[in-house]
């Protein structure tokens, strides 16, 4: 049975299948992989070879393909599953000398005295001088070592990078868009990431996965509408919670008056209201305004009821005193 694909699995399928006609878009999307997840063997005749290894399918697939349709370089590609974990590793090898040296040196991952290393400056590395080169480049990055929560869990894009440098170079072409992604040390590697679900949603459109970030606004827009209803619904429990609690106290305060002085103690117009509230206690101050024989507003209704809160309250202190 095929396992279904993880958010980010489907995230990779779709970069992986974005094609670039542009040639200086090919080798920046390229570079990136052999950069995040490739490696260069030197044997003792000091003949180059370039080995990419990935658990996904979608960046092999992609690997094999700049290489034969950027550079024409016929590659060997290996699987093998690891017994104890039983994951599945691709490995895409160039081994002739020519064609590795011939990548090596356009990719800009060797220098002039033979020593593989890569210019991590952004500002002096011609591979991601050009906007599209950058968005290819972080494109590349991502398939090769990117990860991504499905946002109806939780807004998280995260790049995995072996050292602070490579980490900073990523962080800077990711930041030179306009977003503020982050780099965090975890265990041994440097991760670069992003939280907003805003900002992921730029880098989707940055890395050009249109599928991924339609999928993500849809389940954004609706998490949204579910956080406004369950507001709305807390906002509106605390406000019956609020009135169911006020009118118990006003009830409470009218019968101690009751127990105590009587109502018709009270002035015409709070003994009215009081009468009201004691027979009506779940109707609003709207509704028991309007049931007065000269009707009155909320505000009106609230004043009597809290001057009724008043004496009751007088009432209360004025037996404690007679206690003592």
């Amino acid at each position: 049975m095929k396992q279904e694909l993880t958010f980010s699995g489907k995230v990779k399928e779709e970069l992986s299948r974005h094609w670039k006609e542009e040639k200086h878009c090919q080798i920046a999307e390229l570079v990136a992989i052999i950069s995040m997840c490739g490696k260069v063997a030197i044997d003792s005749r000091e003949r180059y070879a370039v080995k990419v290894r990935t658990e996904n399918v979608s960046v092999a697939r992609k690997c094999f393909t700049l290489l034969k349709k950027t550079f024409n370089i016929d590659t060997e590609t290996f699987v093998s599953r690891n017994k104890s974990t039983d994951n599945i590793t691709y490995t895409v090898i160039v081994k002739n000398h020519t064609d590795a040296m011939k990548l090596l040196e356009t990719s800009q991952l060797i220098d002039s005295e033979g020593e593989v290393q890569e210019e991590f400056s952004t500002k002096r590395n011609m591979i991601v001088k050009k906007n599209c080169c950058k968005r290819a480049y972080l494109r590349g990055a991502f398939l090769a070592a990117g990860s991504m929560s499905h946002p109806e869990k939780s807004y998280h894009i995260e790049i995995v990078c072996a050292s602070d440098q490579k980490a900073r170079q990523i962080l800077t072409l990711i930041n030179s868009f306009g977003l503020d992604a982050k780099v965090i040390l975890r265990k041994k590697s440097y991760i670069v990431y992003i939280k907003e679900g805003s900002q992921i949603v730029d880098l989707l459109n940055i890395m050009e996965a249109p599928v991924a970030l339609m999928e993500m606004e849809n389940v954004r827009i609706l998490k949204e509408m579910r956080n406004k209803v369950n507001r709305k619904v807390n906002c509106e429990t605390a406000n019956i919670n609020k009135t169911v609690f006020a009118a118990v106290k006003q009830t409470n305060d009218i019968q101690y008056i009751q127990d105590t002085i009587g109502l018709n103690k009270l002035p015409e117009n709070l003994q009215e209201i009081a009468e009201l509230r004691v027979a009506y206690p779940n109707a609003s101050l709207k509704e028991l305004g309007d049931m007065l024989t000269e009707p009155i507003g909320k505000s009106g209704v609230n004043h009597r009821l809290r001057k009724l809160g008043q004496i009751a309250e007088e009432l209360r202190e004025s037996k404690e005193e007679q206690r003592w």
